[in-house]
């Protein structure tokens, strides 16, 4: 299996490109085992990073994430998020608690706002500070957040964040005229979740062809695509173990210019500055 790249953090720290999505796992416990057995296939193929949320089935997404880490805590790069409603600084430091729980840990490694909500961003800031402080996050960042969330971020806490997490794919390409350029320049990773469009993207004739040249399925391609830009890391979820296996082999696919002038036809660049999307 291929060995997996990785971007800097702002402060340098390492993180892997290609990591283990979690959103949609818990939800029906007949699968949990499933889903560790598919998360700790990931670690044991050499994917470092998992990514959760106190919101995947209330916390049983992080639950899982333990049970897979057990014994290994050390090998994973963790990211979780709070919830915006529970986002002032008390409520994050209290939602960072009760993630840790259940997570079955003493830190997470990357901590996220996961979207904008009700609660003043300095709030939330303060809250990460604190966890930061007592060694209970090694880094917060972001998720969700459009240009003028960034510029807003920036004022109150500059080259602070570690990451953006946004919805990112062949079909989601807004942020290609603005907010990645900007990331860039910054040094800010961006995380894109969906990379499949849960799977909605593998229908596309275009991705079809381009995988065959290859011998390969459109969600490699899908996630090929993503994993040769820098400054990207991807999270697609893999709840078998042959998805993480297959998610995997894509970072030996290497597309030519004849593939991603394919793949601009069937799925055009942005021409202009778009809302950002979210699922």
């Amino acid at each position: 299996m291929p060995e997996i790249p990785t971007i800097a953090l702002p402060g340098g720290e390492p993180m892997p490109v290609l990591g283990l999505g979690t959103w949609g796992m818990g939800d029906d416990d007949r699968r949990a085992g499933q889903e560790a057995d598919a998360l700790r296939h990931g670690l044991d193929l050499g994917i470092r990073l998992i990514d959760t949320a106190e919101m995947y089935a209330n916390g049983r997404a992080e639950q899982i994430t333990g049970e897979a880490m057990k014994g290994r805590r050390d090998d994973v790069f963790l990211v979780s998020k709070v919830l915006p409603g529970n986002a002032s600084r008390e409520g994050t430091i209290a939602a960072c608690e009760r993630s840790l729980k259940h997570l079955g840990t003493d830190r997470i490694d990357l901590y996220l706002l996961h979207w904008r909500g009700p609660h003043p961003l300095a709030e939330t800031l303060a809250g990460f500070e604190a966890l930061m402080q007592a060694g209970k996050i090694r880094h917060w960042g972001v998720s969700n957040f459009d240009m003028d969330d960034c510029r807003e971020l920036e004022k109150l806490a500059p080259g602070k964040v570690a990451t953006n997490q946004v919805l990112y794919n062949l079909m989601r390409r807004g942020i290609e005229y603005d907010l990645l350029p900007w990331s860039r320049e910054r040094g800010v990773p961006v995380m894109a979740y969906s990379p499949i469009e849960q799977g909605r993207l593998l229908k596309y004739p275009a991705l079809g062809k381009v995988a065959e040249r290859y011998g390969a399925t459109p969600a490699q391609i899908a996630l090929s695509w993503l994993l040769r830009q820098p400054g990207i890391v991807a999270i697609p979820k893999a709840a078998r173990t042959a998805h993480v296996e297959e998610n995997l082999a894509a970072l030996d696919i290497r597309l030519d210019s004849e593939d991603l002038a394919i793949l601009d036809r069937a799925f055009p660049p942005p021409a202009s500055a778009r809302p950002l999307e979210m699922l």
